[in-house]
């Protein structure tokens, strides 16, 4: 068996990711909680905070690490008045399911190489316990119990797989000295995510933005409003390190079984992608 690479692992990681990331923009989210009582972006966190049981603001902060914590205190605890973390688990689920029969058919979800996918990505995922060591928010939804379905099985398990490469990331800005606001400051400045939609989802105001670029420019890493040499050697450093503490999830693969599960994904990932699901404004259901 071959090993995993970093790179490799990263690759398995991106055609697989927008299986899970789509839950964040589908509709089928927001009609779910907001039929139980639950406002927008309160239903965000309690959905995927919901692992880490019925907590106050302090863990969410501390594990989603680049929302403002004043956004998050308005969301949480009072969230647990309206829903259950059981409950938040379980409508989290049911949306996913939903919207991957919606997005990539029923005759699809249903298929073989759904089910080997899930199959490979669960074996990940389940591997991935024995490196729960610091990292908290991919352990809280390691407890969960695993769904039926194999589409299910294949969203879970990737759910699994992104905190648990979360987690690697955190912990690599952390040693890199970047708070939560300036990693998504520096995000910005290297053109690969919009700054108005990071700085306003995350609650944080003009002056503060405008407050941590003038920081990050005093510290060399931003050159007016890009990044500069050091701000882009940096970044690249943080993804090596994130890639790197990623492997271990995907070690039980091999390379032939990592790149086979990229390979089922891709076209799956790219049937959401082209259908607007990971966009902010996510196309309606009909």
């Amino acid at each position: 068996m071959t090993d995993v690479t970093p790179a490799l692992a990263r690759e398995a990681w991106r055609l697989a990711e927008p299986l899970h990331a789509m839950i964040y923009f589908v509709p089928e989210v927001r009609e779910r909680f907001a039929a139980l009582g639950l406002p927008p972006v309160a239903d965000y966190f309690a959905s995927r905070g919901a692992a880490l049981g019925p907590v106050g603001p302090g863990p969410v902060v501390a594990t989603f690490y680049n929302f403002h914590p004043g956004l998050v205190a308005r969301a949480l605890p009072a969230a647990w008045q309206v829903v259950t973390p059981a409950t938040a688990v379980a409508v989290r689920l049911d949306a996913a399911g939903a919207a991957l029969t919606r997005g990539l058919g029923d005759d699809v979800v249903k298929s073989p190489e759904v089910a080997e996918a899930a199959e490979l990505a669960r074996r990940a995922a389940e591997s991935a316990v024995a490196y729960a060591a610091g990292r908290p928010l991919f352990a809280a939804h390691a407890e969960l119990d695993w769904p039926d379905a194999p589409h299910l099985v294949l969203w879970h398990a990737q759910t699994l797989l992104r905190e648990f490469r979360g987690d690697a990331h955190v912990a690599a800005l952390l040693v890199a000295g970047l708070s939560g606001l300036q990693s998504i400051v520096l995000h910005a400045a290297s053109g690969q995510a919009n700054a108005t939609f990071l700085r306003a989802s995350r609650g944080y105001t003009r002056e503060q933005w405008a407050a941590e670029v003038a920081a990050l420019q005093e510290r060399g890493l931003l050159a007016g409003e890009e990044l500069s040499d050091a701000g882009r050697a940096l970044r690249e450093g943080i993804e090596a390190d994130t890639d790197r503490l990623a492997v271990p999830a995907y070690r039980v693969l091999g390379a032939e079984g990592a790149t086979r599960l990229g390979e089922l994904a891709r076209p799956l990932s790219r049937t959401l992608v082209k259908s607007g699901f990971l966009s902010a404004a996510a196309p309606p259901r009909k």
